[in-house]
């Protein structure tokens, strides 16, 4: 059922999008917070049934980054919004470019660490879970902002700037927190093999 949940979701993706091109903020809201109940329902669901499986420890995280990267590339896009454009949208794109290449810095580098280390014992950092909510809840508030554009706009600034340093500074600190981790890992090793 927990990987049923995360397909669901990430089937949610298209239609999200198709939703936002033709400017239906609302209903593209809508999907995205049913998207949210979905990624907390399926976690809930795997550890109160004990249902957690390996696939779903890989999807999870996907669905999660593929709707958020979407969702940051569409509403970066001049064409979603009716002219004349609201305030302070679409979201400037070096906010988008900083949500994508912390993540494909993350992805790449843990690719090749496990290739050149075997080490495979990567966890979210605090600070990597804090960038993923403030990031959901900036992307609920410009959605909110483009659906009802009267007087709405004025938090977007602050709240793209917040975006833009979670991403750089979660970033860095995952170098660090990996290392560590890796040290743990090194230093478990022999007291293991006696």
């Amino acid at each position: 059922m927990p990987n049923l949940l995360t397909v669901f979701r990430m089937v949610l993706i298209p239609i999200f999008v198709s939703l936002l091109f033709y400017q239906r903020f609302v209903w593209a809201l809508f999907v995205f917070v049913t998207a949210g109940v979905t990624d907390g329902l399926d976690g809930l669901l795997a550890r109160r049934f004990d249902q957690q499986s390996q696939l779903g420890t890989i999807l999870d995280p996907i669905a999660d980054k593929l709707m958020l990267v979407t969702a940051f590339i569409v509403l970066s896009m001049k064409g979603v919004f009716h002219p004349p454009l609201p305030k302070h949208l679409p979201i400037p794109f070096w906010v988008t470019v900083a949500v994508i290449s912390r993540d494909v810095f993350i992805i790449v580098g843990a690719a090749a660490i496990n290739i050149m280390t075997g080490f495979r014992g990567f966890k979210p950092s605090w600070l990597g879970k804090l960038n993923t909510t403030v990031q959901i809840v900036a992307i609920t508030l410009i959605m909110f902002a483009a659906s009802f554009p009267a007087g709405s706009g004025y938090y977007l600034p602050t709240l793209y700037l917040s975006v833009f340093t979670l991403a750089v500074l979660s970033g860095a600190h995952y170098v660090f927190f990996v290392s560590r981790l890796m040290n743990e890992e090194r230093r478990q090793a022999p007291s293991t093999t006696r």
